[in-house]
């Protein structure tokens, strides 16, 4: 017997259920590839919606759908929700011998291996294409399984097309099907009474028998079952129409609804989904499109009778907090939850044996949308991007790439959703999704509104190699500069930006509005330098680095405006991190308008307030972190070295400790890192 390994994720907030009075609906449906895993989730919107019961999902995925769907269901727990995955690639075999012409491939059979797939002791369970839509709470359904007779074990709606009537074209000979046939996008499975009837050789027996003459399936395992309900009735419970309303062309899904409220399930079970022919297909559209861009957030809510017997981990972190904490908002939005939606477009990328590959990595939210096209241009690497959106605005954002003739010819960006919660901008959050999902040795951590220089991908490649990155901890410093204008005829080359410079077409990057951010890359040296040279951390600095792919990730205290990006770079410096300058590479930022977070930080003291709080408690954790041990023993040592040598360079030394008030609350690793500048000095 195959047994397939599968994996239960159980919510924080739903870990167990308790006895309840309503019943656990066990809900199945085989899910492959980036465009299945999307549409899954407006099938799911639509089941949670309108339930009333605990639900037990169990998706048979291949690793693509496994991959984006563990992380969606983890991150949204939902209350009273489970999810198994079984490996599909354990299936293949059972199926891999019958030839198919459906474009679902190899999976548009596997709903035929679920009693091997699922576990032994799941009695029953529903089972659903992914392009369905809930209309009614999926309860009604599950209670028709209390109206089968004791001999029936399979649940359908008849076809409403006549497909299997085989007269829709000359020459059409359809497999054989009672009558009409049957659908299989809704399925009620009695799995218990279907291993007792041996199933698994009566499907197999008849698909052998009729592709002797048929020689392949052309709508996948509906073909099969409809062959074996033919050979076998009694077996077969048919279903309202209601409860599979399905919308291709040519069907008789008009017949099924008198009224609205008469409708149960919608099936767009044509290729052309939402394009195609029906009376209604307005209204059916509609009703798609309200759970499409419907907020996956106002799902979690707790079901009504239903408790939980623990609350979340979100929960409890929340009931630590103080109310009354100044920075009460800020602190919640670090225990935020936020859930993410990974590979939202069709990806590909294959690991090679290419050790210096570099993925650009950035976030961006819907007003930054149309710097997309122009990076693509600029950066023909991989590129991992986390987007902060709602679910409508990822609609649009789906609608907006599916339309881009470069979006849709580069498959090597990887869209990853975080969904909208809370009133600040996550934006390290949302920049740590997008750095643990780029794939490559080596990441360039830029922001989305720079377009890098014509050729960089190739340059910094070489420089990794040329700078034995693979054995040092090295970050690499693309130099920033910026324009002012919306229109600019980009610089090809190093010495065309030079040029630029001296007109004053582009600038150093916020050389007019915050100079420290970007100073210590010492634009002077830059101009004339033909190697990479070193420079040292100092406070506030902001470049943008390539560094291998296991640095530290972003701080995700800091939230909207301010120290996002510097706490970073402080922290790479922590950890001994060499800050390399390229001679030969540089990016440019474009304008744009203000993002909403400057505003609040410009226009809020108590906003301003509680970045400084943060930050304070960042020297510190910081400092806890990366030395552990006393810092007394130093200060002696930097006074006994200043007697020695009696130094100038101290006193620069004492007063940039002074920018922290070091007496009163610097950081011991702020401390340690200027002693080991001024021991290098004097040594």
């Amino acid at each position: 017997m195959l047994k397939c390994r599968h994996r239960l994720l159980k919510f924080p907030i739903a870990s167990t259920f308790p006895l309840f009075s309503v019943q656990l609906i066990h809900v199945a449906c085989v899910c492959a590839g980036h465009n299945a895993s999307r549409d899954v989730v407006t099938l799911v919107k639509s089941i949670l919606f309108h339930r009333r019961n605990p639900l037990h999902f169990h998706f048979i995925t291949d690793a693509v759908a496994n991959q984006i769907l563990s992380l969606l269901f983890q991150s949204w727990m939902v209350p009273s929700v489970q999810v198994s995955f079984y490996d599909a690639d354990e299936l293949k075999s059972e199926v891999s011998w019958i030839p198919n012409k459906h474009y679902s491939g190899i999976y548009g059979l596997m709903k035929l291996t679920l009693t091997k797939a699922l576990p032994s002791d799941l009695t029953k369970v529903i089972v659903l294409d992914t392009d369905i839509t809930f209309a009614t709470d999926i309860a009604e359904l599950w209670a028709i399984f209390k109206k089968f007779t004791d001999k029936q074990v399979i649940g359908l709606v008849e076809n409403q097309s006549d497909w299997y009537l085989g007269n829709l074209w000359k020459n059409h000979k359809p497999w054989p099907a009672l009558g009409r046939g049957f659908n299989t996008g809704v399925i009620l499975l009695y799995l218990e009474r279907l291993r007792r009837i041996g199933w698994e050789q009566m499907w197999r027996l008849t698909a052998e028998r009729e592709l002797m003459s048929m020689l392949s399936t052309s709508l996948a395992d509906q073909d099969i079952f409809n062959a074996f309900i033919k050979q076998n009735p009694v077996l077969v419970h048919q279903l309202p129409c209601f409860w599979n309303v399905q919308l291709s062309d040519h069907t008789r899904s008009e017949q099924c609804y008198t009224e609205v409220s008469d409708l149960k399930v919608i099936h767009w079970n044509s290729p052309k989904k939402l394009r195609v022919k029906n009376k209604h297909v307005e209204f059916f559209r509609n009703l798609y499109l309200t759970f499409l861009e419907y907020d996956g957030n106002l799902l979690r809510r707790e079901l009504f009778g239903c408790p939980t017997q623990s609350p979340g981990v979100e929960k409890l972190a929340l009931e630590e907090l103080d109310e009354d904490d100044q920075c009460y908002d800020f602190r919640r939005e670090r225990i935020t939850v936020h859930r993410v939606h990974l590979y939202f477009l069709q990806y590909e990328y294959t690991l090679t044996g290419d050790e210096t590959d570099i993925t650009l990595v950035a976030q961006l939210s819907m007003d930054r949308l149309q710097m997309l096209e122009a990076i693509c241009k600029h950066w023909e690497g991989p590129i991992s991007l986390a987007l902060y959106m709602s679910d409508a605005e990822a609609q649009q954002f789906l609608r907006y790439a599916q339309a881009s003739e470069v979006l849709k010819n580069r498959k090597n960006v990887g869209y990853h959703i975080v969904y909208k919660e809370g009133q600040f901008y996550p934006v390290n959050l949302v920049r740590n999704v997008a750095l643990r999902n780029a794939n490559t040795p080596y990441v360039f951590l830029a922001d989305v509104d720079f377009l890098p220089m014509y050729g960089l991908y190739d340059y910094l490649r070489k420089s990794v190699v040329q700078l034995d990155m693979a054995h040092a901890k090295k970050a690499l410093v693309v130099p920033a500069f910026e324009t002012l204008r919306y229109r600019l005829s980009f610089p090809k080359s190093k010495a065309e930006l030079l040029s630029m410079l001296d007109m004053g077409t582009l600038y150093t990057f916020r050389y007019h509005v915050w100079t420290k951010g970007h100073a210590p890359t010492n634009y002077a040296k830059w101009r004339t330098a033909t190697t990479p040279y070193k420079v040292e951390w100092e406070a506030d600095f902001e470049p943008y680095v390539v560094v291998r792919r296991d640095c530290p990730e972003y701080d995700q205290r800091f939230v909207g405006f301010g120290w996002n990006k510097v706490s970073h770079i402080m922290e790479l410096d922590a950890q001994e991190y060499d800050l390399m300058i390229l001679p030969n590479a540089f990016m440019v930022h474009m304008p744009h308008a203000p993002s909403f977070d400057i505003s609040k930080f410009r226009s809020s003291p108590g906003y301003r307030y509680c970045l400084q709080t943060l930050k304070d408690e960042f020297h510190q954790d910081l400092s806890r972190k990366t030395h552990k041990g006393n810092w007394a023993p130093y200060l002696s040592h930097l006074w006994l070295l200043c007697c020695l040598t009696k130094r100038l360079k101290l006193f620069r030394i004492l007063t940039m400790l002074g920018q922290y008030h070091y007496y009163t609350w610097i950081s011991r690793w702020c401390f340690w890192k200027y002693f080991r500048i001024f021991w290098r000095y004097v040594s």
